[in-house]
């Protein structure tokens, strides 16, 4: 059980630290901070808070299983997250639909 859990902790860990590096090379690639006016800056500002609404209820989830968090705090903020990744799944989805579009027109 305890290696389980360790195991679960180290992917965890990896998962936020790629999702670091993968924003971090969203700034190099667009030379631009989340604070522009551009397409390219909503998106990373939004696939950023999306982020954070994960972390958030990562953090929330440990409290209740700690037994100090709200239980409707709790849920709300893994709703919020959920939703967050809904969002930001269907957005991908049509943007490669729009994309696969582009490239079957004919010139």
């Amino acid at each position: 059980m305890i290696n389980a859990v360790s195991q679960a902790s180290s992917a965890y860990a990896r998962t936020v630290n790629a999702l670091d590096t993968t924003t971090d090379e969203l700034d190099s690639a667009t030379g631009m901070s989340a604070s522009g006016g551009d397409f390219a800056a909503m998106m990373k500002n939004m696939v950023g808070n999306a982020i954070q609404n994960g972390h958030d209820a990562e953090n929330m989830t440990a409290e209740g299983l700690n037994g100090s968090g709200d239980m409707t705090k709790i849920v709300t903020a893994v709703s919020n997250a959920q939703l967050a990744l809904q969002t930001t799944t269907a957005l991908r989805d049509r943007f490669v639909q729009a994309y696969q579009d582009v490239m079957r027109m004919s010139i």
